[in-house]
């Protein structure tokens, strides 16, 4: 088992004691819609559908934290070597619910508080490692991603045994599943991770009881449809273009719209062979999740050079702007800059800097979200001119570089605090062509000799999501 793997499992021991009932209750609509009111549960990947990620459980506090320690571990895997874990575990009345690099569903009793013993192991069977970001409840049912292929698959949460399974690589070959699902009403929402491979991003529904798909939506539009004129010159680039939505979107039940985000468009760092804005990559976009049709729609870097992409949580906040209540939703992007929006239309109210040293523009205007440096009369943008590679100057220094800022990490926002906790990585480097990027695995391999060669670190950003300080210098 991995350090993340414990340390995941020792802060759920923590709380789950608490919860004393032997058989869960089925997990309603109306349960997800009121989560907020089981303080003692995670029901879903963000605990509520407005993505803020705030426990009002108390025990733990700020004189009492220094005390933590391991209550107990839960090991993993086991079927190789460099497993991980991604995965959010949900928590239903003392019961969790998390998931491995193997696709594998754990449901492990942790009432006890002081050993948590797994009850149930459901194994998909893939054939190799991948990113799982975890699961998702609805009536008697988890419902988990898994690949090789990519499906998603429902079971008996107290049985086990899997009841229906549905291969959802709907015609994308190399298509992984690894965000959590979220369930709305009766259906199960899910976006298509890995197009970076070359192929058109995607959004889909499957009706939660039986699997069957209901509707799916592409971020890539095709020829005749409103965004395509935004992929320019004559080689089809929208037919590879990307924008993955391989992170867990949001959900607002009085307007009934679901946001996600949409990841980098492909070629990753060649905007040359993809001329123009490429739409909807990088981009927050709202759905009717009845339907999957798009209401509206910002993008954040448009002709990204760097990967950019901002799959991440878009959280919903209740607000107030100039001493007037706002239903607002905010999104720390992997550009560096956090932006808050009117959540019924989209339109920017504003966005400001968490990051330091920002290169790759002078800053974004704050009437239309884009950046000051956009010339909408070019199809290949360089904004600031420091940071975008040319054919006569392919490598520039990149702050933030291509990890973040914010990444897939999520980050939370207090209803008491009224602030953003934003998990970020401080680092800028020198960014080769697209042809000579490291591979992933060479990323992963080099972290320390890199991070001492780019001043690489982490950290924690609070910040409040309506106004504008200065950043920390």
């Amino acid at each position: 088992m991995t350090t993340r793997s414990a340390a995941i499992f020792a802060l759920v021991a923590s709380t789950a004691a608490i919860a004393l009932p032997a058989l869960a209750a089925d997990v309603t609509p109306e349960r997800l819609v009121n989560a907020d009111k089981e303080p003692q549960n995670w029901l879903m990947n963000h605990r509520t559908y407005d993505g803020q990620r705030f426990s009002p459980l108390a025990r733990i506090n700020r004189d009492n934290v220094k005390g933590l320690k391991l209550a107990y571990a839960v090991p993993l895997g086991g079927g190789a070597g460099n497993e991980f874990n991604e995965a959010t575990p949900l928590a239903e009345d003392g019961f969790l619910y998390v998931t491995d690099s193997w696709g594998v569903l754990y449901k492990i009793d942790a009432r006890s508080g002081d050993v948590g013993r797994i009850v149930w192991r459901m194994d998909p069977k893939q054939e190799r490692q991948q990113a799982n970001r975890g699961a998702a409840l609805w009536g008697n049912l988890v419902i988990t991603p898994a690949n090789g292929p990519a499906r998603m698959i429902a079971t008996d949460k107290e049985t086990g045994k899997v009841v229906w399974e549905t291969n959802v690589a709907f015609g994308a070959a190399r298509m992984n599943n690894t965000g959590a699902p979220l369930v709305i009403k009766n259906k199960v929402l899910f976006g298509a991770a890995g197009s970076d491979a070359g192929w058109r991003g995607w959004i889909a529904a499957l009706d939660a009881a039986t699997g069957k798909r209901e509707w799916l939506t592409y971020t890539i539009p095709a020829p005749g449809e409103p965004g395509h004129e935004t992929w320019k010159g004559n080689n089809n680039a929208w037919q590879t273009g990307g924008g993955a939505v391989w992170l867990t979107g949001t959900y607002d039940p009085a307007s009934n719209q679901t946001i996600w985000g949409t990841g980098n468009p492909v070629p990753m760092m060649d905007a040359y062979a993809r001329p123009g804005d490429n739409l909807y990559t990088n981009s927050a976009i709202s759905y009717d999740p009845d339907t999957g049709k798009m209401n509206w729609f910002f993008q954040y870097t448009p002709g990204d050079h760097w990967d950019y992409d901002e799959a991440h949580t878009h959280i919903l906040i209740d607000g107030v702007v100039d001493g007037q209540p706002r239903k607002l939703i905010t999104h720390s992007a992997r550009n560096g800059f956090t932006y808050t929006f009117e959540r019924s239309n989209g339109q920017v109210l504003l966005a400001k800097p968490y990051m330091d040293n920002i290169n790759w523009t002078k800053g974004i205007d704050q009437k239309t979200g884009k950046p000051i440096d956009y010339d909408p009369n070019r199809d290949v943008q360089i904004y600031a001119g420091v940071a975008a590679p040319t054919p006569d100057k392919p490598v520039a220094r990149l702050c933030p570089n291509r990890m973040g800022g914010a990444n897939f990490w999520p980050t939370s926002y207090s209803p008491r605090t009224k602030l953003l906790y934003i998990p970020a990585m401080t680092a800028a480097r020198t960014s080769p062509t697209a042809g000579n990027w490291p591979s992933a695995a060479r990323i992963k391999a080099g972290t320390s000799a890199r991070a001492a060669a780019t001043g690489r670190r982490s950290a924690m950003k609070a910040s409040s999501p309506w106004s504008i300080p200065s950043p920390a210098r």
